[in-house]
């Protein structure tokens, strides 16, 4: 299939776009932060540091505690989400409803993230949107990931989509950039954690899951 034959692709970003994933990162970041004796981080301070892979998130944490990270802290971080990554998290109000409603209408879905693919696919499991994924891309499923247009486009090629038959969803200025650069339009979804800023460049922004999916139908009719 090329061009107009091929389906509508949705590509959405997780962390903050489908999922609340806060809860348990902060849970999991305060855990690695207490066995070192550092104050803990509330929802809103482990938000504002959330989008770029959990390798960003933990040198963050200890940047803003103004401490060196020990080697250690990586690991211990990784392998303690990984295992408690969908305890606390929540599906942001109309996920679930939309996406069936779009997947009616005859789009398909994939998720790009820079979260790493195995908490992804877990996180995703958990939420019980696997089963309407076509792709994941995670932050290691390739050799490059989010704000690099590759990644987005490596995950619409797992997907078997096009980019002409394409919109990219997320909260964060990396899905914006790597939908610039890859030639998508990209919806920013305001109900996430980036800040109004981070919509600059998008193609539009929504409010909510119901308006993202009046946009998309808009920007891409049957």
């Amino acid at each position: 299939m090329v061009g107009s034959q091929r389906s509508r692709v949705l590509v959405l970003d997780l962390d903050g776009t489908l999922v609340d994933t806060v809860p348990d990162l902060a849970a999991a970041l305060n855990r690695l932060m207490a066995a070192r004796g550092l104050p803990p981080f509330g929802y809103a301070a482990t938000a504002a540091m959330v989008g770029d892979g959990v390798a960003k998130l933990v040198e963050r944490a200890f940047a803003a505690q103004g401490v060196a990270q020990d080697p250690a802290a990586l690991a211990a971080f990784s392998h303690d989400y990984a295992a408690h990554a969908a305890v606390a998290s929540r599906l942001f109000p109309g996920v679930a409803d939309t996406l069936r409603d779009l997947a009616g209408s005859g789009w398909r879905f994939a998720v790009c993230t820079n979260k790493p693919e195995g908490a992804a696919r877990t996180l995703l499991d958990a939420m019980g949107l696997s089963p309407l994924m076509a792709a994941i891309g995670g932050g290691d499923s390739f050799p490059v990931r989010k704000p690099d247009p590759a990644h987005l486009l490596a995950t619409l090629a797992a997907a078997d989509g096009s980019a002409d038959r394409a919109v990219m969803v997320g909260d964060h200025a990396n899905d914006v950039q790597a939908a610039r650069g890859a030639g998508l339009p990209c919806i920013f979804a305001a109900w996430g954690y980036g800040p109004a800023s981070m919509a600059e460049g998008a193609s539009a922004v929504a409010r909510d899951m119901a308006e993202m999916a009046s946009i998309a139908t808009r920007m891409l009719p049957a």
